[in-house]
């Protein structure tokens, strides 16, 4: 058996092994333990709470169907029902000089036949337009607008029906619509440049008033001495019939 003193040296050499360093020894006197925890972000069920307080409507949702909250009062006259018989609606009046009718053919249709598209003539040249009066020109500029809103129109609902057949016609056509209306571009671009060199020579011309009042003769022409004196000579001279019958 051993003594007491090695039996003592024994156990507390024991106990040391299970003992923590002497370093953590205030560590474990210390009565403060942590309470919170290591995330500043309030508690789910707090957050909760909290929204539930804040927003009362929270929770309607028109997707996922949740209705309201209070309760909703309900009329007890029936709904009206819808007039499916055709002699009963009302009749509407149609104006038919409507400016809409001008996106359908003159049949008032949505669709026009292929072959009605391929008839038709050839594009205005610049020559033909150059003789045509400001006018003219403006009008047929305006019908060939309207023609391209047909084409735009019918080609929507054949895209929408699924047709296929027309669109070549159709966009024939279309392309001699388009060349009109750059004839009628270069004309009136030729007209513009014409009339800015009239200009330009009418301001060095002194017979030309360009500040004239609207209605008033812009051309005044200068009498010559030379045109002054033949005038006068013509004046004076009697006529020969008139000589030879004295």
């Amino acid at each position: 058996m051993l003594s007491k003193p090695k039996l003592c040296a024994s156990v507390l050499q024991h106990i040391s092994r299970d003992l923590p360093p002497t370093y953590l020894a205030p560590s474990l006197v210390s009565s403060h333990v942590q309470q919170g925890s290591f995330s500043t972000t309030t508690p789910l069920p707090k957050r909760r709470a909290q929204r539930r307080k804040g927003n009362p409507e929270r929770g309607v949702s028109a997707l996922r169907r949740t209705g309201l909250r209070q309760k909703v009062g309900m009329s007890k006259e029936p709904l009206p029902k819808p007039v499916l018989d055709p002699d009963r609606k009302p009749k509407i009046s149609i104006d038919p000089n409507h400016g809409l009718w001008g996106f359908f053919n003159k049949d008032k249709k949505t669709l026009t036949l292929p072959t009605e598209e391929v008839a038709h003539g050839r594009p205005w040249n610049s020559t033909e337009l150059r003789h045509k009066s400001w006018e003219d020109v403006h009008s047929l500029w305006w019908k060939c607008v309207k023609e391209r809103n047909r084409l735009a129109t019918e080609k929507e609902e054949r895209k929408r029906l699924g047709i296929e057949v027309g669109d070549v016609e159709a966009h024939g056509r279309e392309m001699v619509v388009r060349r009109t209306q750059r004839n009628i571009k270069m004309a009136l671009t030729e007209r513009w440049y014409a009339w800015e060199d009239a200009w330009k020579l009418a301001e060095q011309d002194e017979e030309v008033d360009l500040e004239a009042e609207p209605g008033t003769t812009a051309y005044r022409p200068v009498m010559h001495e030379e045109d002054s004196e033949m005038d006068e000579a013509d004046m004076e001279e009697p006529p020969r019939a008139a000589s030879a019958a004295a």
